[in-house]
C-alpha cells in the first residue's frame, strides 16, 4: 500500500509538471492521496471492472479541483492508461482541471464549484434508498476551506433529517484554503464539534495514516450521516509544498519537478 500511495504522488507531480505553466492544484491533491487510496482499495464496493454496476458505491469529489489525485488512483485502477495522465488539462483530454461526469473511467459525477457536492451527495443518497438499495454508500469528499459555504451546512441538516446512514462525509482538513491557511480566513473551529452537533457522528482521524483511516470509514452510524475529518497536510510527501499555502495551486520548473521526484525516490 505505502508503495501504491508513492506511485501515486509521483504521478501528480508529473501530472502537474505536464500541465506546463497552467499548472496544477497540486498541494491539495497531495493531502488527499492516503485518503483516496483507502477508500479506492479498501472501503469501497466498487470493481473497475465494472464500473458503472448499480450496486458500487459512488463517490463525489466535491473538492474537485484535487482531482488529479483520483486521475492517479483510477490509473491504478486500470481505467485510465498511463500515457493519458500526460494529457490532463489539453485539448480534446478527458481529463479536465476539474471532475467532468464520464463513469465509464470512474468519475461519477462532474464538480468544481465548491459547495455543491454535498448536496448532490444528499439527493443521491435519498435515491439509492428510493430505489431500495440499503448497501450502496455515498462518500463525499470536501475541503475544510469548502466549509465555509453554507451550502455544505445546509446539506448536513438534510442529510441527518432524513436520517441518511448511507452517507460519508469526508473532510480533509489540510488547514490551507485558496487565499490563506484557514484560520485567518474564517475558522470553522472546533470542527468536530459543529458536525457532532449537526447531529452527524464523527470519527477524527489522521488523514495520512492507512490504518486510522480504514477504522475512520468502519465507525458505526446507525440512522446518522457519518463525517471523518481526516487532519492532512497541504502538499504532504514534498518537502518544499507542504504547509505552504502558495502551492493550492502551482507550477513546477524543471528544477522543481527533479527536487520533488527525488524526494519520491526517483532521480
Amino acid at each position: 500500500m505505502k508503495m501504491v500511495i508513492n506511485n501515486l504522488r509521483k504521478d501528480m507531480i508529473k501530472m502537474t509538471y505536464a500541465a506546463g505553466k497552467t499548472g496544477a492544484h497540486i498541494g491539495p491533491a497531495l493531502s488527499l492521496t492516503e485518503i483516496l487510496a483507502v477508500l479506492y482499495f479498501k472501503i469501497m464496493n466498487f470493481d473497475p471492472k465494472d464500473p458503472t454496476s448499480e450496486s458500487r458505491d459512488r463517490l463525489i469529489l466535491s473538492k474537485g479541483h484535487g482531482v488529479i489525485a483520483q486521475y492517479a488512483v483510477l490509473k491504478e485502477l486500470g481505467l485510465i492508461k498511463e500515457e493519458e495522465l500526460q494529457t490532463f488539462k489539453t485539448n480534446n483530454t478527458r481529463l479536465y482541471a476539474h471532475p467532468s461526469m464520464n463513469p465509464e473511467i470512474g468519475v461519477e459525477f462532474s464538480s468544481g464549484s465548491l459547495g455543491q457536492g454535498l448536496s448532490l451527495g444528499v439527493g443521491v443518497a435519498i435515491a439509492l434508498k428510493h430505489k431500495g438499495n440499503n448497501k450502496s454508500k455515498v462518500y463525499v469528499i470536501v475541503g475544510d476551506g469548502e466549509c465555509n459555504e453554507g451550502s455544505v451546512w445546509e446539506a448536513i441538516m438534510s442529510a441527518v433529517q432524513f436520517e441518511l446512514d448511507n452517507i460519508v462525509i469526508v473532510v480533509d482538513k489540510n488547514n490551507i484554503q485558496y487565499d490563506d491557511f484557514t484560520k485567518n480566513i474564517i475558522s470553522m473551529e472546533p470542527l468536530e464539534k459543529r458536525f457532532e452537533t449537526f447531529g452527524c457522528k464523527v470519527a477524527c482521524v489522521d488523514g495520512h495514516n492507512i490504518e486510522e483511516l480504514e477504522k475512520g470509514f468502519k465507525t458505526e452510524h446507525n440512522k446518522k450521516p457519518l463525517c471523518v475529518i481526516a487532519n492532512t497536510v497541504k502538499g504532504k510527501g514534498v518537502s518544499f509544498m507542504e504547509n505552504e499555502p502558495k502551492w493550492h495551486n502551482n507550477v513546477l520548473t524543471e528544477d522543481l519537478y527533479n527536487q520533488a521526484m527525488s524526494e519520491l525516490g526517483e532521480g
